[in-house]
């Protein structure tokens, strides 16, 4: 019931009636009285005055399922969720969430993650309440071959989703990393479980530095935070539900036509490669020219001085003013 309780507090405009959330859940006043007081110890400031009821004052920046249920308003991103104070990987997690039958949509959360994993396998330990770890399982109905533009969608939902809580702009460097004034806040890596020509399904895993302060020496010079960019410590559970209701709305338009024709523009415009001088990581041979844009496959038009050229894969840095980053 404190699930419940959580929601009809903080949808409520003021204060709620002990007598209402009785009729509503059909429980006693003291059952009420013990559910607010469990919130309360959760961290959870909640106001009761005499003949007027009880009014939530503050939400504490934690993570846990009753808070991120409490606030869901998504169909069905995040219809179930399964949250871990510490674990090795969320990706790992959601693979064995929808091997076991878990719907399409289930969400896996972690405070703490003690073997995350990037491109290339590259791993690291993400330390508690500083950051969201979350992974989204999903179970579509398309050619595996178009599964790779998935990562570009969640894109947009992360830039988007920060650009909304932290009012400052989260642009994209293609295909996936989410970055502000430059340096990366946020990595995203989708990983796929498929048959020749069925997906059995596919997790998108996001990581975003929220409340960071301090980074490794290896990655101080090309990381940050949303909280190093704004002075701002945003509410994590928030950001995590505003990503949510933005991946469903770009998904759908990409599940329409199973590409980025729908997108495009708005990616674009996001762009931080866009009309920038860019140099592409080409495991045959490395080359330069100028971001033009993706293509409705997600691929990276880039206008070199004898040719276009799109590009499926590999890293692409930016110049800028310290050279290529």
């Amino acid at each position: 019931m404190r699930t419940e309780l959580l929601t009809a507090l903080k949808e409520a405009e003021d204060y709620i009636s002990g007598q209402e959330l009785c009729e509503r859940f059909g429980v006693s006043r003291t059952a009420i009285w013990k559910a607010v007081n469990q919130l309360k110890e959760a961290g959870y400031e909640i106001e009761a005055v005499q003949n007027r009821g009880y009014k939530i004052i503050s939400v504490p920046d934690r993570l846990s399922e009753r808070e991120l249920q409490s606030i869901r308003k998504t169909s069905w991103a995040g219809q179930e969720i399964f949250y871990y104070e510490v674990t090795d990987s969320t990706n790992a997690r959601a693979k064995q969430l929808a091997e076991e039958g878990h719907p399409n949509g289930t969400l896996a959360v972690a405070e703490k993650q003690e073997a995350g994993r990037g491109r290339r396998g590259r791993s690291w330990e993400a330390p508690a309440g500083s950051g969201i770890y979350m992974t989204l399982a999903l179970k579509p109905d398309i050619d595996p071959n178009h599964a790779s533009m998935i990562t570009l969608v969640a894109a947009l939902a992360v830039s988007g989703a920060i650009t909304k809580c932290a009012g400052k702009a989260a642009e994209i460097k293609w295909p996936n990393d989410i970055v502000m004034s430059g340096k990366k806040v946020c990595g995203i890596l989708t990983e796929m479980s498929a048959q020749f020509d069925y997906v059995n399904h596919i997790v998108v895993g996001i990581g975003i530095n929220v409340h960071n302060e301090h980074f490794p020496e290896e990655i101080g010079q090309t990381a940050t935070s949303v909280f190093l960019e704004t002075g701002q410590h945003i509410n994590r559970a928030a950001l995590i539900e505003e990503v949510l209701e933005q991946f469903e709305k770009y998904y759908e338009i990409y599940l329409k036509t199973e590409d980025l024709s729908g997108l495009v523009q708005e990616y674009n415009a996001r762009l931080v490669n866009m009309h920038k001088n860019v140099r592409v990581l080409d495991p045959k041979e490395p080359f330069e020219g100028k971001a033009m844009g993706i293509t409705e496959k997600g691929e990276l038009i880039v206008d070199t001085w004898e040719s276009r050229k799109l590009v499926s894969s590999g890293e692409v840095s930016v110049r800028g003013i310290y050279g290529y980053v």
